[in-house]
């Protein structure tokens, strides 16, 4: 039986028992869920139906989930451990409990598939936390199939979430087939509030999760994942897993690049690339789910552009750190000021014989991290985090922006607010409607090919009537002083300039100094305004 064949079955299985199938959503998470930088299960989507908001779908959903974790990221390469893997489950939020989400899996297992299971875990309670023992689901398990081995395990095994700091959590009952866990039952009684204690949920509610990847090797009866019909059969496993996952995160808008998800994305290829030439494999993978998930066919441009961007980069990347490797360099400097990865330095390091300091390389990460954090929250006026040359880029790029947008969908855009750090830039401007995909490409477009015409900035103080009579923009709801400063980006042939903005600066001397703009997401910000979310790679 295929993957795509087992996908369908479960899902046809709980249509048939009255749940409603709902789409996978996107691995970024959305912004309603700050807590975590991935969705890393099946529930994430549904989080607040557990708490009393009404879902749209009804109140029994199943679904087929793309799940990114980063934690089980060193044992890639085993039998069964990946950092992308599709979820399979089922959703209750008060429709039912555990008999019914206890009957649904032995059938789906049994009779649908066939399969034997091995045995049962439930939650044998904790008394230090004052959580009884789910006698409960033993009882309904022994009610369906006496011979079943019911075994009993603590809150580390058999007592799942929440997903990020606060959310659903609960007692959990896990099948296991050949000696592996294959599918997660976790009865949600309980809310964790963000100061770690616990309250009863008014309507519990049913979360399970199977991978689909395990699954599969059961059924297709081989010895590890990177066997089945989901990867593309090659040598190394770490390229698989890592490339596969890299595939889908770029197509859902994630870009390589040094903080949050754009970091790990970038460990991810550049782990995947010590292993071997990646390409071929990414279009493989894109084959194998063109027609489970089309958006990696319509993205297959996009996503094999990245790619190649990041290896070039990445090669650059390794023969200045090798020199700097050769001469001593601190594995801390390596990895801020040159990108070296800390784990090629490890095995540079293993090489020669030497040690490396992890703690001392963790506690300098720390102290990084946090004054990065506190240059981000130390917000100057007109949304610049401080006078760097990266956001003053990024502010310059501002401007490249709202002309772009100006001209590509009308006159009628205006700014209505920015935040720039040296990370990336956000730009709020007012829109009616969200931009289609080719809207995005043609203004990503024009402001690369500003970049690239190394066109002048220069600005000269006027009065505001001036400015208007010039026909500089602003944003004229705020009030400007008498005389202002017109920041004018100038034309490549000589001709009318490419954009007039009254703004305090400071700003770029030229646009060559950019480096190449990417929009990693256009969504709404409020009514009539659309929020552009950008980096410069």
């Amino acid at each position: 039986m295929d993957s795509k064949t087992i996908r369908e079955k479960f899902l046809s299985f709980f249509e048939s028992k009255g749940h409603k199938i709902v789409s996978s959503s996107s691995l970024i998470p959305a912004e309603t869920d700050p807590t975590v930088l991935f969705t890393t299960a099946g529930m994430q989507q549904f989080k607040r139906y557990y708490t009393g908001e009404k879902s749209p779908y009804g109140n029994s959903v199943a679904s087929c989930q793309k799940c990114f974790r980063t934690s089980d990221i060193e044992e890639v390469g085993d039998e069964s451990h990946l950092t992308f893997f599709e979820m399979l489950g089922n959703f209750s939020f008060g429709s039912y409990f555990k008999k019914e989400a206890i009957q649904y899996a032995h059938e789906f297992i049994t009779k649908i598939l066939g399969l034997k299971i091995d045995y049962i875990t439930v939650f044998e309670g904790d008394i230090f936390e004052e959580l009884p023992a789910d006698e409960e689901s033993e009882k309904i398990w022994k009610e369906i199939d006496a011979s079943l081995e019911v075994k009993k395990a603590g809150k580390k095994d058999n007592f799942w979430g929440p997903t990020g700091n606060e959310g659903p959590c609960g007692p959990t009952t896990e099948i296991y087939i050949n000696g592996m866990e294959i599918w997660n039952l976790v009865f949600n009684e309980y809310y964790k509030n963000s100061d770690a204690t616990l309250k009863k949920l008014e309507t519990p509610g049913i979360d399970t999760g199977m991978g689909l990847e395990r699954l599969a090797m059961i059924v297709q009866n081989k010895k590890n994942v990177f066997e089945t019909d989901l990867f593309p059969q090659i040598e190394s496993r770490i390229i698989s897993d890592h490339i596969r996952a890299s595939v889908f995160l770029i197509s859902d808008g994630v870009v390589p690049s040094n903080i949050e998800r754009g970091y790990v994305l970038r460990r991810l290829i550049r782990r995947a690339m010590r292993h071997g030439k990646i390409t071929g494999v990414a279009e493989k993978i894109i084959e194998i789910y063109k027609d489970v998930y089309p958006e990696l066919k319509a993205d297959k441009e996009k996503i094999l552009e990245e790619l190649k961007r990041e290896e070039e980069k990445f090669n650059k990347t390794l023969g200045r750190g090798l020199k700097k490797f050769e001469r001593g360099t601190d594995p801390f400097i390596l990895f801020t000021t040159y990108g070296f990865p800390i784990e090629l330095t490890q095995e540079l390091a293993k090489e020669k014989g030497k040690t490396l300091d992890l703690n001392k390389f963790k506690e300098q990460m720390i102290e990084h991290q946090d004054l990065s954090r506190t240059a981000s929250e130390g917000m100057f006026k007109g949304g610049l985090a401080d006078h760097s040359d990266k956001v003053i880029k990024y502010h310059t790029a501002s401007h490249l922006l709202l002309e772009s947008l100006r001209r590509i969908l009308g006159k009628h855009v205006e700014q209505r607010g920015s935040n720039i750090t040296a990370e990336r830039l956000r730009f709020d401007f007012s829109h009616p409607q969200k931009m289609i995909p080719e809207e995005i490409k043609k203004v990503e477009d024009m402001v690369n090919k500003k970049i690239k015409e190394n066109l002048e900035v220069n600005f000269k103080e006027m009065s505001l009537d001036e400015a208007k009579k010039i026909g500089a923009t602003g944003v004229f709801k705020k009030k400007y002083a008498n005389r202002v400063r017109v920041y004018t980006i100038q034309s490549a042939q000589g001709g009318p300039p490419f954009s007039r903005e009254i703004c305090g600066g400071p700003h770029a001397k030229n646009t060559s100094e950019l480096s190449h703009f990417k929009i990693i997401k256009e969504e709404s910000s409020s009514s009539g305004v659309r929020r552009i979310r950008a980096v410069m790679l």
